[in-house]
């Protein structure tokens, strides 16, 4: 089902364990879902897909998300009809799973070092990765210790991701100005076998 959604973004790959898939963007228009977008080639986690992710793993979670009302980015603005936040220093997501803000945007004073560890990412220093981003809702509501943080779509950096789904500039900013919260834009990863089942 897709919780009344009326943007669709698919992700599907064609096993568990490849890097590669391919992402097409869909909008509801009377009833049916009709291609907008690609099919594009996006990467996805190192170690590919996983039902069962946890953090550290490299893997992209399987399952349908919501895709959150912010986009974040080190660029200006490249037009989003969502709230568009521009990076700064200090600037960072919590990705310590014994942190109280655990799987959160976090803003601390510039300069200073975060009261939280693990693999927290200073967001304002991946200067390729983070041109800009939406984020996945994986593990919120609740958000679970342990089970993955900092899922995002963001810019192709040439590699696999840690677990986020990549697309070149050009594609992730078509993507990105297309998004509108007020249709609760849904994103769905999976095998090409399992995706039909979300």
């Amino acid at each position: 089902s897709t919780h009344g959604a009326t943007q669709l973004v698919t992700v599907e790959a064609s096993g568990f364990g490849t890097t590669t898939a391919s992402l097409a963007v869909w909008e509801r228009r009377n009833g049916c879902w009709r291609l907008v977008h690609g099919p594009w080639r996006a990467r996805v986690g190192r170690t590919g897909l996983a039902d069962r992710k946890h953090e550290g793993d490299g893997a992209s979670p399987t399952g349908a998300y919501a895709i959150g009302s912010t986009v974040y980015g080190i660029a200006p603005d490249p037009g989003v009809r969502a709230a568009y936040h521009r990076l700064v220093c200090g600037d960072w997501w919590d990705e310590d799973p014994s942190s109280p803000g655990y799987n959160t945007f976090r803003h601390i004073a510039c300069g200073t070092s975060p009261p939280f560890g693990g693999g927290s990412e200073a967001l304002w220093q991946a200067t390729v990765a983070y041109r800009q981003f939406a984020v996945v809702q994986y593990n919120v509501h609740p958000v679970v210790p342990g089970r993955g943080s900092a899922i995002f779509l963001h810019d192709d950096t040439g590699d696999p991701t840690n677990g986020c789904i990549s697309l070149p500039a050009p594609e992730l900013v078509t993507l990105l100005r297309w998004l509108r919260p007020a249709e609760r834009p849904l994103i769905v990863i999976g095998t090409v076998a399992e995706i039909r089942n979300f």
